[in-house]
């Protein structure tokens, strides 16, 4: 049944006329439903994939006397493009998987980072390269997980679950994510340096020995820098990344057929913009929490200027190779395991 929205075609007698009302360049179907008295549903169809395939829309399956059964089959087919929403137990979940299972990965090019900044030798040895991976890989997956979980619980809030975010909504939300992670992520980084600077076997011993000598309080150096830090870093990889990988995916035929190098990619525009923004910052938090006494650096404001003073630029960007590399991989691992787990709830919920 034709609704009054498209005159012409009701004045259609045969498909050959409809089809010439309706030009085979659309490509999407577009699907009016409407509600009448008595539960009755009345349907407009158009759909051009169906012409291109010589099939007539409203004949290829038998009427229903309540609904007709090509607007349920398409859209049946519309809503199957939707994509499930992930809930904040899973959003944790993956998170925090993901946090732990890149830090440990990427453990030396943390490692090397840290010396390269704070100007300590690199290790000699494998225990070396891998010394504070418990007191990096741990606590982090709360902070990724709790990054992940906000992202999503601050995207429902602006969207109101009936739309998806646009791409500038989501950098914005992602920013604000890490930007309150950064409550857990500072007293940890400080942990991992001091960790590394003091050589100690232990977190719990680092910790120990930084509120005895700075109070509970010295836990929190360098925590405005790692707002700055965090909230671009999360951008970055919630944001940024995805965003590419789609544009990739919808725009370019090879991409489209090989969605794992446009993920590659994506990582790799999202890692190294995140990486070329915060690297300054990072390398300024990183001298502030290597100095808890703040003799040479009080703060971060007064670290950039010092690292510029003593080596310009190059020297605000020490270690910057080794930590865009790990951004790359983090941004792929992290958003791979949570597309993994969106593609998985999706097909348990089409069952597909």
């Amino acid at each position: 049944r034709l609704t009054s929205q498209c005159t012409q075609c009701q004045q259609a007698a045969t498909p050959t006329a409809h089809e010439r009302h309706h030009s085979p360049t659309i490509t999407l179907a577009h699907i009016q439903l409407s509600s009448f008295e008595d539960n009755k549903h009345s349907a407009h169809v158009h759909s051009t994939a169906l012409w291109k395939r010589n099939i007539h829309p409203y004949t290829m399956h038998p009427p229903s006397r309540d609904f007709p059964a090509t607007a349920f089959a398409a859209a049946s087919a519309y809503e199957g493009k939707r994509r499930a929403k992930l809930s904040d137990t899973e959003n944790l979940a993956v998170g925090a998987f993901g946090g732990v299972l890149e830090t440990v990965v990427q453990m030396p090019l943390i490692t090397y980072k840290i010396c390269v900044q704070s100007g300590k030798p690199l290790p000699s040895n494998l225990r070396g390269w891998y010394r504070g991976v418990v007191a990096a890989a741990g606590p982090l997956a709360p902070i990724t997980a709790m990054q992940v979980a906000v992202n999503g619980a601050i995207e429902r809030t602006v969207t109101a679950g009936t739309r998806d975010l646009l791409d500038s909504e989501r950098i914005g939300v992602a920013m604000a994510a890490g930007g309150i992670s950064s409550v857990l992520y500072s007293p940890v980084d400080l942990v991992v340096i001091q960790q590394q600077k003091l050589g100690l076997n232990s977190a719990a011993a680092t910790i120990s020995a930084i509120t005895s000598n700075h109070g509970v309080a010295g836990l929190m150096r360098g925590f405005s820098a790692c707002v700055v830090r965090e909230g671009i870093y999360t951008a970055g990889y919630l944001g940024l990344a995805p965003i590419a990988k789609d544009y990739l995916v919808k725009n370019h035929e090879y991409f489209q057929a090989h969605e794992l190098s446009a993920s590659i990619v994506g990582s790799c525009v999202g890692g190294t913009v995140a990486a070329v923004l915060t690297h300054p910052v990072d390398t300024a938090k990183t001298c502030v929490q290597s100095d808890m006494g703040g003799l040479t650096y009080p703060n971060a404001r007064t670290a950039l200027v010092e690292v510029y003073n003593r080596g310009g630029v190059g020297a605000l960007y020490g270690g910057g190779a080794a930590r865009t590399l790990r951004l790359c991989g983090a941004f792929f691992i992290i958003n791979n395991i949570r597309e993994l787990a969106i593609q998985y709830k999706t097909k348990m919920e089409t069952g597909a």
